[in-house]
């Protein structure tokens, strides 16, 4: 796979999740930047749907690659490799939910800290399932119906692909993450790390049809730094 990277100086307005480190914490570096796709845009995959068309319609986008119009790619996860000495959460921390809307997983990507629960809710009148394909983690498979919640505790750090056996188009995907400093694109791509202390660091990004990529920062005392990503297929 081409892997294409472009550090950039411009200011940028982000949004991303981002976890709290311990009170007390002192640190105040910034990480900003976008995660675009890089030549052509994509046009997006349509699924058919065979079953439950009344609830779920009779096609799906497929998701595996969401762009904004300029190319930013959302739901990519952004880390730190190796995160600062002292870096954890404030706890207890909610439980993130992952809710199944019209026949899709709601969001596509969620991060959770590692011991941390989501919760599998159901919003359609219908029966789903929830299944994981996970190593760390043990698996579970477990049946879904409508209005009912399934709290699920994700101990060990991995990315864990969710698909529902009933609609074989809907997947989302659990990124259980060994320390806070995670984040996940916005809409338009862009992401930030709040709370960095200065220093070298490696990123890394990862989504789920374009694989993983990796860049180098410098995060200094005071100016935030600003980094854009591109990612490319073969």
């Amino acid at each position: 796979m081409r892997r294409y990277f472009v550090v950039t100086i411009s200011a940028l307005v982000c949004a991303a999740v981002v976890w709290a480190t311990a009170p007390g914490t002192a640190w105040g570096g910034t990480i900003k930047g976008t995660v675009r796709l890089a030549g052509a845009p994509v046009k997006p995959k349509k699924l058919p749907v065979t079953i439950d068309q009344y609830v779920c319609g009779k096609e799906k986008e497929a998701e595996d690659v969401i762009l904004s119009p300029d190319n930013g790619i959302r739901y990519a996860v952004v880390s730190l490799q190796t995160p600062p000495a002292g870096a954890k959460w404030n706890a207890p921390l909610p439980p993130a939910q992952l809710d199944q809307k019209q026949c899709m997983f709601v969001p596509r990507v969620v991060v959770v800290p590692a011991g941390g629960t989501v919760e599998f809710l159901n919003s359609d009148r219908l029966l789903h399932n929830v299944k994981s394909f996970s190593k760390a983690n043990a698996p579970f498979n477990k049946a879904h119906p409508k209005a009912r919640t399934i709290p699920i505790v994700f101990k060990e750090p991995e990315i864990i692909r969710i698909e529902c056996d009933l609609h074989s188009w809907m997947r989302t995907w659990v990124v259980v993450a060994g320390h806070p400093f995670y984040a996940v694109t916005n809409d338009k791509g862009e992401f930030t790390l709040d709370n960095v202390p200065p220093g070298k660091y490696t990123l890394q990004i990862w989504q789920e049809s374009l694989g993983t990529v990796t860049r180098e920062v410098t995060v200094g005392d005071t100016s935030a730094a600003t980094v854009t990503v591109e990612m490319g297929r073969k």
